[in-house]
């Protein structure tokens, strides 16, 4: 049964820095795409960031872009995320998310539906 465990999560201040893990289990996965998203209160589950396996290519939403970096160790079957320059609008549930294939990928990083797993989350909250 594929499982994947994030942790990480904490409150931290404005301008602060947070290390989010997500932890794969059952699943080949250095031939995963993997994916951050994050969830707000009263709001929908947004993207925040993705590495594709087939290209080693890393992509980001806007609003993260030189403040986050995604990364991954293909021997440890773990994704991280590290969030620098934290804000209180980066205040969310945040989840990991596998997507492995058997064939090259090119198939959206940025859209949740094409992800076919997914962690139970963990909580990031930022204070000004």
């Amino acid at each position: 049964q594929v499982q994947l465990v994030e942790s990480g999560g904490g409150l931290v201040q404005a301008g602060g820095s947070l290390r989010l893990s997500c932890a794969a289990s059952d699943i080949t996965f250095s031939r995963s795409t993997m994916g951050w998203f994050r969830q707000a209160p009263g709001k929908e589950r947004v993207f925040v960031a993705a590495s594709r396996w087939s290209t080693s290519n890393t992509y980001y939403a806007d609003s993260v872009k030189g403040r986050f970096t995604i990364s991954r160790d293909n021997a440890k079957n773990t994704v991280y995320l590290q969030m620098n320059s934290l804000k209180p609008e980066d205040t969310a549930v945040y989840y990991c998310a596998a997507r492995p294939s058997i064939s090259s990928d090119y198939a959206p990083v940025d859209q949740g539906y094409t992800y076919d797993y997914w962690g139970q989350g963990t909580q990031v909250t930022v204070s000004s």
